[in-house]
């Protein structure tokens, strides 16, 4: 059975939302360029319609200025922006963790936690910080899934993936966050244990440090003030 007209065409919207939405996170376009829908349609094979519909998804989100029958371009990242950033995420991951911890998860989801962390590890032990990032992003992603409010999982997330473009844009200015490894590992065995205050204060001890580390990181990335 062939999908409809509408399906079909929301589908293409969705896979070009995504498409987009990942290389801006993963820092493919330089921001405040214009990108043209002629590109991106060649990019992603697809006519400008869907691309069109993709873009106004991304402009509400704040990812993207619209140029009319044009194209996009990238908002920048601004100091004031990460650092609001952090603190959001901050306050609803702590919050996740929390919740996964007082509902006891079963194995197999702390299992997902588990090699997420050991992934990291193995990242860097091969001095591979793409790949640890890469983990990393897991690791939150999952304590965030996990967490059981759907709402807090969609709000979360959207703040993950812009700390995750700033962690990509800023990994050749990262020494080896071998503490962070630690403090992940720390905070699933307070999860595993079912000890919610533990594993949120973990989560805020390991904030606090990174918050520390901020400043210096957008200082070496030269980000706008947005103030």
């Amino acid at each position: 059975m062939s999908l409809t007209e509408p399906t079909r065409r929301r589908n293409l919207v969705d896979d070009a939302y995504a498409t987009i939405r990942r290389r801006i996170v993963e820092n493919q376009f330089e921001a405040d360029r214009p990108v043209l829908e002629e590109q991106l349609g060649l990019a992603l094979g697809m006519s400008r319609t869907p691309i069109r519909e993709a873009l106004a998804r991304l402009e509400a989100e704040g990812l993207v200025t619209v140029l009319p029958r044009r194209g996009m371009m990238v908002r920048p990242l601004t100091a004031r922006y990460v650092k609001e950033v952090n603190e959001v995420l901050a306050s609803l991951e702590a919050q996740a963790a929390e919740r996964l911890a007082r509902r006891k998860p079963a194995a197999a989801e702390v299992a997902i936690l588990d090699s997420a962390i050991a992934d990291m590890d193995a990242a860097l032990a091969g001095d591979d910080m793409q790949a640890w990032a890469a983990a990393d992003y897991r690791f939150h992603a999952a304590i965030i899934d996990l967490c059981g409010n759907s709402l807090l999982t969609e709000t979360a997330r959207r703040f993950l993936d812009q700390a995750h473009r700033f962690r990509l844009l800023t990994l050749e200015h990262r020494g080896k966050p071998v503490y962070s490894n630690a403090n992940h590992a720390a905070v699933v065995e307070a999860i595993r244990r079912g000890d919610p205050e533990t594993a949120a204060e973990i989560h805020w001890s390991h904030k606090r440090r990174w918050g520390r580390e901020l400043d210096r990181l957008i200082e070496a990335a030269r980000l706008p003030s947005g103030d």
